[in-house]
């Protein structure tokens, strides 16, 4: 079956924007712990433009996730399943891996890396649920 690109990019959007709102949500969970780290390692907090960054980082993600699952699905069948299995797999190619490799250098603390990854689980297992509901493949003519 052929992928939806028009389905894969405004339910991406969608996925993008639980991302998005995840992220923003976990501000008061760790305060400005982000900007202590970011003045011990003598850098500034983050900017407007890096906020509109990381924005713009959560609707390519949830992009790349929901066709990821367009092309998976067709593999594993369609639902929840497998939308859990392919964000998992995207979670930890995308986030699990980088996350372990800001704490291996040391530039992260322990504490924000496991917040930040396992908060990063939740968000694209909720995308992930989102897009496999509201995708629809191309219609047979």
């Amino acid at each position: 079956m052929e992928i939806n690109l028009k389905s894969v990019f405004t339910t991406g959007l969608v996925a993008g924007l639980v991302i998005s709102l995840s992220a923003i949500s976990m501000v008061p969970v760790v305060g400005n712990e982000m900007d202590v780290v970011l003045a011990s390692r003598g850098l500034p907090p983050l900017s407007n433009l890096a906020m509109v960054f990381f924005c713009s980082l959560s609707f390519i993600r949830g992009i790349s996730l929901v066709w990821l699952y367009a092309l998976v699905k067709e593999h594993l069948g369609s639902g929840i399943k497998t939308a859990l299995i392919v964000s998992c797999i995207f979670w930890f190619v995308t986030y699990f891996l980088s996350n372990a490799s800001l704490l291996a250098y040391g530039f992260m603390p322990v504490k924000l890396t496991v917040i930040g990854t396992i908060w990063g689980l939740g968000e694209l297992l909720l995308a992930g649920i989102a897009g496999s509901k509201l995708y629809k493949d191309v219609k047979p003519e």
